[in-house]
């Protein structure tokens, strides 16, 4: 009787954790955060190979990643800004094309992304939708249905710490469900999305449209294969900005001139 009860109470939780287009995330908030800090722990040791730009050598690089940053996370769109540490890092591989973002809002950029951009619109858009994966809670969904529930309760009760290690090593190249992207997308747009903003709040469109050039010439960059079916992707952020008559004041474009400058 008792596991009968057990069973029937897990069922009621796992139906009542599904979140809008039926994703399933069993996991609190406190779950996304030390789950966020112990893949962020790994990610900033020697251990992890993952080279990490130091924010004090690098402060002029860190303060427009800051900048962008916190202009996104003031808009007054996101449900969990007061929630998660919103802690964002740059990562040295000229290599990778890539961002991507970890529960509890732990958001990683490469150097070869940052050079790659035109523009800081660009930019903004692609920093809103790594956002938007933290902050809609995608990465715990998406973890939660590839390696199972016991495997991540596992790591946030500190059981085995080599899985953390094998779990950042599988994050980098996994990639959300079309839902999950296109989520992100249109939360890239709302974000942007503000009074007298900097930022064109499609510039995520912007650099999907480079990123397909790219790979018209025969280059498939990383970000495509974790992030698929950019076409539509485009006409849908491009919609959802004219859906909500986004206006912006540019930003001086030597600001990100400056930023890719101070990267080495």
């Amino acid at each position: 009787m008792i596991i009968k009860v057990f069973y029937v109470s897990l069922t009621l939780l796992i139906l009542s954790s599904c979140g809008h287009e039926g994703r399933l995330n069993i996991f609190q908030l406190e779950d996304d955060r030390k789950l966020g800090a112990q893949l962020n722990a790994y990610i900033e040791s020697d251990s992890s190979g993952i080279i990490i730009l130091d924010s004090v050598k690098y402060a002029v690089a860190y303060s427009h990643l800051n900048r962008v940053k916190n202009h996104i996370l003031n808009s007054g769109k996101l449900k969990h800004r007061n929630d998660f540490e919103w802690k964002a890092r740059i990562i040295h591989n000229d290599s990778i094309l890539n961002a991507f973002a970890t529960p509890g809002g732990y958001i990683y950029v490469y150097t070869g992304l940052i050079k790659y951009l035109d523009t800081e619109d660009q930019f903004a858009g692609v920093l809103a939708h790594e956002i938007a994966h933290a902050d809609q809670r995608h990465s715990t969904a998406m973890l939660t249905k590839v390696y199972g529930i016991t495997f991540l309760m596992n790591i946030i009760l500190g059981n085995d710490s080599r899985m953390v290690s094998d779990l950042t090593q599988n994050l980098l190249s996994l990639s959300f469900s079309r839902g999950a992207e296109e989520d992100a997308d249109k939360h890239s747009v709302i974000y942007l999305c503000t009074e007298n903003s900097p930022y064109s709040s499609d510039g995520a469109a912007g650099f999907f449209e480079k990123m397909i050039k790219e790979e018209k010439r025969g280059n498939i960059p990383e970000f495509l294969s974790t992030h698929p079916n950019p076409p539509n992707r485009i006409a849908a952020i491009y919609k959802k900005a004219k859906e909500l008559n986004c206006k912006s004041n540019p930003i001086d474009p030597l600001l990100y001139t400056e930023f890719k400058n101070s990267i080495p």
